[in-house]
């Protein structure tokens, strides 16, 4: 099943259990992908964001779109298509009616 969660960095995971509550401070290095933790003694040590390069991370929104994007437009073209079929049937229908038919149509049909 699809979950669309934010990708949690396990890089925090592995230098809290390292350290615990000697960091002041963390930042992802995004070029390394990386967590870079800062100790209370001015130090600093950094952990890998992935486990294992095999792991797959849960789906975001964006990965979804990514790769998705040809089936997302052509469910979208097939519906507006539908759509405009349905509503030139609809006009179509009306135009063939007399002005009493059309009265006694909005007349039946409730307004709510």
């Amino acid at each position: 099943m699809l979950t669309l969660q934010p990708r949690q960095r396990v890089g925090h995971d592995i230098l809290l259990a390292r350290h615990g509550n000697h960091i002041s401070s963390m930042r992802f290095d995004r070029s390394n992908d990386r967590v870079v933790a800062i100790l209370n003694d001015g130090t600093t040590d950094s952990a890998p964001n992935l486990i294992s390069p095999l792991l797959e991370m849960p789906e975001t929104l964006r990965s979804v779109l990514r790769s998705d994007w040809r089936a997302l437009i052509m469910g979208s073209a097939m519906m507006l298509a539908i759509g405009l079929l349905a509503a030139a049937v609809s006009i179509g229908l009306i135009g063939n009616m007399s002005d009493e038919q059309l009265s006694q149509l909005a007349y039946s049909s409730s307004v709510y």
